[in-house]
């Protein structure tokens, strides 16, 4: 068995902040597929013996199960000391941008990509207001990335990591990353670090899929 299992889908991109930090950090590990289009974490068995959240990815490392994707990355950043904060301030400025991920950056591009990309609901007010916060995001990001290549400056951490999640995933959004060449350069930046692999080339897919 490997030393780290993860539960993970390929659609997941918060699944994937999750198997990236794996992969780029040559950790021994093995995905667990979970079946989250059928209702498998929606399921009284997922929820008592795998994550009572109901929510993918969970982290099984020996005795610990650790839910969230921020608190996964920050455990393997410590475990491993790879893309990890060299000090408190470091620390801090990481926790600041993997906040503003799960608040705004992720939150309103994945919502979209899931309405639009793969239920295919077409254009509505509900997808309108998520594409223009979402543009927000991507705006604000591409500012601090202006002299950066990465967000703490010359080299990448979980932060980049975490905001980067959903950004490899092919379905259409409504949204071109060509508008934003700070944020566009700086996700080229990070697929080619040693070891990168794509989300759905690095975690299994339904089925149906």
């Amino acid at each position: 068995m490997a030393e780290y299992q993860l539960y993970c889908f390929g659609e997941s991109g918060n699944s994937y902040k999750a198997a990236s930090m794996l992969a780029l950090t040559g950790s021994d590990w093995q995905p667990i597929w979970v079946d989250f289009f059928k209702g498998e974490t929606r399921g009284e068995a997922y929820r008592r013996d795998v994550n009572e959240l109901g929510e993918a990815p969970v982290l099984v490392h020996g005795g610990e199960r650790l839910t969230q994707s921020g608190v996964i990355l920050d455990y393997l950043a410590e475990r491993t000391g790879q893309f990890a904060a060299r000090d408190e301030r470091e620390r801090r400025e990481i926790w600041r941008w993997i906040l503003f991920d799960n608040h705004k950056f992720t939150s309103y591009f994945a919502t979209l990509r899931f309405l639009v990309g793969l239920q295919k609901t077409g254009e509505t007010a509900v997808t309108e207001f998520l594409r223009t916060r979402a543009t927000g995001a991507f705006g604000i990001v591409d500012q601090h990335l202006a002299g950066r290549d990465f967000l703490l400056g010359a080299r990448p951490t979980i932060a980049d990591l975490s905001l980067a999640g959903y950004l490899y995933y092919p379905e259409e959004t409504g949204l071109d990353f060509a508008a934003f060449p700070n944020l566009d350069a700086w996700r080229a930046r990070i697929a080619a670090l040693p070891g990168w692999v794509g989300p759905y080339e690095l975690m299994p897919r339904g089925p149906a899929a």
